[in-house]
Parts: structure tokens; sequence; C-alpha cells
């Protein structure tokens, strides 16, 4: 039990909440060991909560998650990987979107701005 955690040192290292572990377990994205009440963690579910919130960070929905960490478990890791360069893809394509969308929005706030500072002083 050694290479174990518990709920709380999970909670820390990742710096969730509680109810976010716990719904993490919820959904099966995790599944700890438990004893009586208390869960316990192995080096697989760490390495999990790690790929979880990276793929949070990277704009990827919970159940897209899920899916993506079955395939290990169901096909291995040459289609996961294969799976992931089509998620990545797809993703880059969205944020790069998002990117251009924010842009001309910054650009039509800056000029909007700077005619009415040109109204003002006036």
């Amino acid at each position: 039990m050694s290479d174990l955690i518990g709920f709380k040192e999970m909670c820390t290292r990742f710096d969730v909440t509680p109810r976010t572990l716990r719904y993490y377990e919820y959904i099966e994205l995790l599944s700890p060991q438990k004893e009586g009440r208390a869960r316990y963690y192995g080096p697989r579910e760490v390495a999990r909560m790690t790929l979880i919130l990276r793929g949070r960070r990277f704009g990827f929905g919970l159940e897209e998650i899920r899916q993506w960490l079955l395939l290990y478990d169901k096909k291995g890791t040459v289609e996961q990987y294969q799976a992931w360069i089509v998620m990545a893809d797809r993703q880059l394509l969205a944020l790069e979107s998002q990117v251009a969308e924010l842009q001309h929005t910054i650009a039509d706030l800056r000029a909007l701005r700077d005619e009415t500072a040109d109204t003002l002083n006036t």
C-alpha cells in the first residue's frame, strides 16, 4: 500500500475539490481502491487524473475524456493514440477559431473605444 495515496492527498496533489474527485469517480473516470469509506489511489489513478485535468485544460468534455480513456482498456495504446490525434486536431481547429473570434472582438472593442475617446476630445 506504499504507493497508494488517500482521498485528501489526491485532492491536494491535483488542487481539486472533494466534490470534483467524487464526481470523477461517479462518472467512472477514476476507480480508487476502497476500504470501508476510505478511498486509496494508485499510480494508475494518479496518471488518469493527470490526463483528465490536461484534457479539461485543452477544452475536452468529460464524456469525451472518459471514452478516450476507455479506449486504452478496450483496444490498447495504438488505438488510443490514433483517437488522440483526431481529437487534438479537432480541438486545435476549435481553439484557433475561438482565437480568431477573440481577435475580431478585441479589434471591434478597441475601435469603439478609440471612437468614443475621439468624440470626447472634440
